[in-house]
């Protein structure tokens, strides 16, 4: 039985385009928050695509029209998630983000929908991103939450839209939409909605047919180049946690838990700005 037929994730579907194509659709209603079981169904694609010498391309997706990754789930346990096996002895998410940045196979993120937080991390790990000119929606809202991103978004954002933009995005805390994603660099285009899956869809099939060590070839003379160090992201992960154990991330995190945070509501379809009107309450 191959790898496609016999993974059974829970989070996400994987489909089969072709032998070199493969397409990842995440799928946790109501709003793609990312927490302990899908990393894991992550980690175990990870694992097969670094054994794998067949797959070309990988597209990641959404099975949900306003949500790619809303942000990591501030209601799981994180102790589950880095209990999960890590390949490089990084924290749970880093581990994930920095193998899928080094996969030998080309990484394209289709955005349509809201990749905030952990979601815009992920995107920012990949290789490629296109984004829906209506639909896209991206940010960094950790600093509104009294904490520095965890994932690395300082360390990519800094190589592909530069110093002023990344103090910028992870400043203001505020959404990006695909139009303005692409005038800075965070995505490589915003393309029209009406044409935006037959263009994903034509440009992940025309790479997928390359040689696939020619592919490999490019990918590491590029990440030579591009790739930040390691050793920065452990650091980065270690901030975040210890600014969510803090009272001021606690305060804000349960006004917005009240206010309908991890569902489909106003204020997660409007994180962005709401972040900015929200505020630690003193303690008593």
């Amino acid at each position: 039985m191959s790898f496609v037929e016999d993974f059974k994730p829970t989070q996400l579907t994987l489909t089969e385009t072709s032998p070199t194509l493969w397409r990842v659709t995440f799928d946790n209603p109501p709003v793609n928050v990312i927490g302990p079981d899908l990393m894991r169904d992550l980690k175990e694609l990870l694992t097969e695509l670094e054994n794998n010498d067949t797959v070309n391309v990988v597209v990641f997706d959404s099975a949900n029209p306003e949500f790619f990754l809303a942000h990591y789930d501030l209601e799981a346990d994180p102790q589950i998630a880095e209990a999960l096996p890590s390949t490089t002895g990084f924290p749970a998410w880093v581990d994930i983000l920095v193998r899928l940045s080094k996969l030998r196979a080309v990484t394209i993120s289709a955005i349509r929908g809201i990749a905030r937080g952990a979601g815009s991390e992920f995107v920012l790990a990949t290789d490629i991103r296109f984004a829906s000119a209506e639909k896209a929606i991206l940010g960094q809202m950790e600093v509104g939450f009294t904490a520095v991103a965890g994932g690395g978004a300082t360390a990519r954002l800094a190589a592909l839209v530069g110093r002023g933009r990344t103090f910028e995005i992870m400043l203001g805390g505020e959404d990006f939409d695909g139009e303005l994603a692409a005038q800075y660099g965070y995505v490589n285009r915003a393309v029209p909605d009406a044409q935006f899956e037959a263009f994903v869809d034509a440009y992940a099939t025309r790479v997928s047919k390359w040689d696939h060590q020619v592919l490999t070839d490019l990918k590491n003379f590029v990440n030579e180049f591009t790739l930040p160090a390691d050793e920065v992201f452990p650091r980065q992960s270690d901030a975040f946690w210890a600014a969510a154990s803090r009272p001021e991330f606690q305060s804000i995190n349960a006004q917005l838990f009240k206010r309908g945070l991890q569902k489909n509501t106003h204020i997660e379809r409007n994180l962005g700005a709401e972040m900015g009107r929200t505020f630690p309450k003193p303690t008593p």
